[in-house]
């Protein structure tokens, strides 16, 4: 039911083409999964990772719970890079009076490197976005800003990196576990300078 008149004035040059084109899709989804990546994903998951609920008002399905998954898989695998990929600094051996000596471990060397900053700074909202900007995500994604003038300040960073990590959780659900850290691992960490 529509009311017989506006409550607010009309917002004028407010309407943002989104695009409809599986070919530019799939280009895009080739510069974000690599070779084959046109290929990893069904169409329907394809559209549904790179659709935000803005869009026609979240009656066709949109990918906030597949951005959960590929952004839980995205800090675990963060995670696992800074502790084996950080080399601790020897630490000050220090004389115990009473002949003792600290428990050492190799698997525990990587530990100090694993910090809320260092995950942090490497996977933050800015950094996921110019990494999908950069694969051209911004030109497919489908969404409705609240202002056509200010795309950054309707939430242009945010909605492309969700669209980011939705993919990595499409990957995982349609090709399992394996195939999505390996995703994360080339695709966005090795870009981010982690290893």
């Amino acid at each position: 039911m529509m009311a017989p008149f506006r409550s607010k004035p009309p917002v004028v040059n407010n309407d943002f083409l989104v695009n409809e084109s599986q070919e530019k899709l799939d280009r895009v989804y080739l510069r974000v999964l690599g070779r084959g990546g046109d290929r990893m994903l069904t169409d329907e998951v394809k559209w549904l990772a790179v659709t935000h609920k803005s869009f026609d008002h979240g009656r066709r399905g949109y990918n906030d719970r597949l951005a959960f998954l590929g952004r839980r898989i995205v800090e675990l695998q963060t995670s696992l890079a800074l502790v084996h990929g950080y080399s601790a600094a020897p630490t000050p051996q220090h004389e115990d009076k009473h002949g003792r000596e600290p428990f050492t471990n190799l698997a525990l060397e990587g530990l100090s490197g694993l910090t809320e900053q260092s995950k942090g700074a490497t996977i933050e909202k800015r950094r996921m976005a110019q990494l999908a900007e950069k694969y051209g995500l911004d030109n497919v994604l489908r969404w409705k800003p609240k202002r056509m003038t200010n795309l950054q300040g309707s939430g242009l960073p945010i909605i492309v990196s969700q669209a980011l990590y939705a993919i990595v959780g499409a990957v995982a659900l349609q090709k399992g576990g394996e195939v999505a850290n390996k995703v994360v691992r080339e695709r966005i960490l090795d870009p981010l300078g982690l290893q």
